[in-house]
């Protein structure tokens, strides 16, 4: 595998490499990164994946400093894998002396995580076009637990006209439910229990929406009467919205996304679930 930590020597790898799939990651990989590795390998000659924490996405009270970092760790499971480039760049490298443009999505960036976390998507939609741009993939990939992320950047991509498939792939779960996540790292013992909830949520309004229930706002409620005995610190945010705009809904005619955004401690998750009118009752 090389490790490649200049935009010049991923260049110099990509031109030796066939069709690519790129993954972009932040790094302290878990098995939902590696699902997307071996997803991306299974579809293309070579796999490059990404490990930088994008500073540009993160506020000014978020935890840039504190984000779980291990570097040697990820880049021997990436070998493992059969990456072909590990990219490990330094901030000055994605953003040199002198660097001014940010990318704005429009509407689907703003609610939900987009309120709670101002200028989030516009680093995420900077840093994600720069890195197709860099390593020139046929496929890029992510994971469904970033709803948001992935509507916002398919926009961009459907909208810049970038030469590049997006890939969704199922979000991985621990046993009890709870999505796999770098930020769990976090959660001491008693909060990672309590951190299920989230899951049981959205099962508990999946299973009203399954037994006929239409209306978003008694699906919230459903969501927030589970919420409310798992000794959390606070939500940000119990979404019933449409899965294309993100726009809420008053009731459900066809699709919906169900999100929330939970606090435990000083821990912030989120997590998501689609809801199907073909298998509703």
């Amino acid at each position: 595998m090389i490790v490649a930590r200049t935009r010049a020597a991923l260049r110099d790898a990509r031109a030796k490499l066939g069709t690519v799939g790129l993954v972009p990651t932040m790094g302290f990989l878990h098995e939902g990164h590696l699902s997307l590795v071996r997803r991306a390998r299974d579809e293309n000659k070579a796999v490059v994946v990404s490990i930088f924490v994008n500073p540009t996405q993160f506020g000014p009270n978020e935890d840039l400093s504190r984000y779980p970092r291990d570097l040697d760790r990820d880049l021997a499971m990436l070998r493992e894998a059969g990456v072909a480039v590990a990219f490990v760049p330094d901030a000055s490298e994605i953003y040199p002396e002198g660097f001014g443009t940010r990318i704005e999505v429009g509407d689907i960036a703003l609610p939900l995580e987009g309120a709670v976390r101002p200028g989030h998507f516009s680093g995420v939609a900077t840093v994600v076009c720069k890195l197709i741009n860099l390593v020139a993939p046929e496929r890029v990939y992510f994971g469904q637990k970033d709803a948001q992320q992935c509507a916002v950047l398919r926009r961009m991509i459907l909208d810049l006209d970038l030469p590049v498939r997006m890939v969704v792939a199922p979000t991985v779960r621990e046993a009890d439910g709870l999505a796999l996540s770098s930020r769990n790292s976090y959660l001491d013992a008693a909060a990672r229990v309590r951190a299920a909830a989230l899951h049981r949520a959205l099962r508990a309004a999946e299973d009203a929406f399954l037994a006929g229930e239409r209306r978003a706002d008694r699906l919230r409620a459903r969501m927030e009467a589970v919420l409310a005995g798992s000794g959390h610190d606070g939500i940000d945010y119990l979404s019933v919205a449409d899965p294309d705009t993100l726009r809420e809904l008053e009731a459900i005619e066809h699709d919906a996304l169900l999100s929330l955004a939970v606090r435990f401690g000083a821990t912030r998750l989120i997590d998501n679930l689609v809801l199907d009118r073909l298998s509703g009752a």
